[in-house]
């Protein structure tokens, strides 16, 4: 991709009003272009600023070598594999120039063009805590795979955290579905560290990209989130919260897809937990449709009214009997791990002492069925030890 000056220009004013969009896009109406704003010319343009004195200090910043550091920058972006898409630009994201202050610049590493990341089909977006129950695991992935059976599959957009963000990326990329991931770094590095994996599979598939507003090397601070959680929400015509605690960044994206009006739906738990707090308070308060099931969503979202499986199940035919054969096939008949496994399959969540109540097995058979459940990948644990079925058995 050739860039202009045009593009230089966006590039440097992207890093320095960053976290202030709105006041770089009024000083472009003034002077006419974002180039002109380095013409040393920027003092006539103070009136922008008449209404936010602490922020004058940036208008020194306009400077020539400004655009000395965005052409180095852009090289680099060149050189690396990436993309920088300005305002301007045709293939800049029609809904996020909806907003009120959209980003500047967009970094993009994909092996599609932005047309086919963005422009293509609708972006739902799903989001939730880090610290995912089971039973968040388990809907989130249901709740994906509802969004692949749709008429009209959407792609699923997410931040790339640890927890909700992680399955929704990786169920989506499982099922065939695009999926985004809205980066609180520079597009160079990868947070966590330990998705660099699933990082290299979305921009290696067709339709699939990870994006961010900041510049390369851009380390992940707690501020960085707050731009990252606004641009899920402005792209995506909804967010899904699959769980979330009464404060965390799910709740700020859901907050700022209200100012956008973006639907926003949440899924409700336990009174009790403090896992689905935020989503009942979200329910509570008005700020979010409450799922009761993924047929209906579908239909909420108008992505038409196809129902996966015979009566609308949503399971992917492990039915309690053929998973009962799968057991016992794999164990014996009679195996503890029959029944550990049954109980793991109604109970989800359970512990080894709920597993010892329920079954009336001693808890050291509890446990080392616990043990070859999980070596054969049909169940997965918790650091609290919580046992569910893995995704495959659903």
């Amino acid at each position: 991709m050739n860039y202009t000056d045009e593009h230089v220009a966006l590039c440097a004013l992207n890093k320095i009003f960053g976290y202030h969009p709105e006041l770089a896009i009024a000083l472009m109406e003034q002077a006419g272009s974002a180039l002109s704003l380095f013409d040393g010319s920027w003092a006539a343009l103070t009136d922008v600023f008449a209404h936010a004195e602490a922020l004058r200090p940036l208008l020194p910043k306009l400077i020539p070598s400004e655009l000395n550091w965005a052409t180095r920058e852009l090289e680099r972006v060149r050189a690396l594999g990436f993309r920088f898409i300005g305002l301007s630009d045709d293939d800049y994201p029609q809904v996020l120039r909806e907003i009120p202050a959209p980003p500047i610049g967009l970094y993009l590493s994909a092996c599609s063009s932005p047309t086919e990341v963005f422009g293509l089909r609708p972006m739902i977006a799903v989001v939730g805590t880090r610290d995912i129950s089971p039973y968040g695991r388990e809907w989130c992935r249901k709740l994906v795979e509802a969004l692949s059976s749709a008429d009209v599959q959407p792609s699923v957009v997410s931040g790339m955290a640890y927890g909700a963000d992680g399955i929704a990326h990786s169920t989506a990329l499982q099922l065939g579905l695009g999926t985004i991931g809205v980066m609180p770094t520079g597009i160079d590095k990868v947070y966590p560290w330990q998705h660099r994996e699933l990082a290299a599979e979305i921009v290696n598939r067709p339709g699939c990209a990870l994006i961010t507003d900041y510049p390369l090397g851009t380390s992940p601070v707690a501020l960085n989130f707050l731009r990252r959680n606004r641009i899920i929400a402005a792209l995506s015509s909804a967010v899904l919260v699959v769980e979330s605690k009464t404060k965390g960044g799910s709740l700020m994206t859901a907050k700022y897809a209200n100012e956008y009006s973006r639907e926003v739906f949440a899924i409700p738990g336990r009174m009790d937990d403090i896992r689905s707090a935020g989503c009942n308070s979200l329910i509570g308060c008005n700020m979010a449709r409450i799922i009761t099931s993924p047929e209906e969503l579908i239909g909420q979202l108008g992505l038409g009214s196809r129902v996966r499986g015979a009566g609308g199940s949503w399971h992917t035919g492990w039915t309690e009997a053929r998973f009962r054969q799968h057991l016992e096939n794999r164990f014996g008949a009679d195996a503890p791990a029959v029944t550990v496994g049954m109980a793991i399959r109604t109970n989800r969540g359970a512990t080894a002492d709920d597993l010892t109540a329920l079954t009336g097995l001693a808890i050291g058979q509890v446990l080392e069925s616990i043990g070859l459940l999980e070596a054969e990948g049909i169940i997965t644990t918790d650091l609290l030890r919580r046992c569910a079925l893995a995704a495959t058995y659903v």
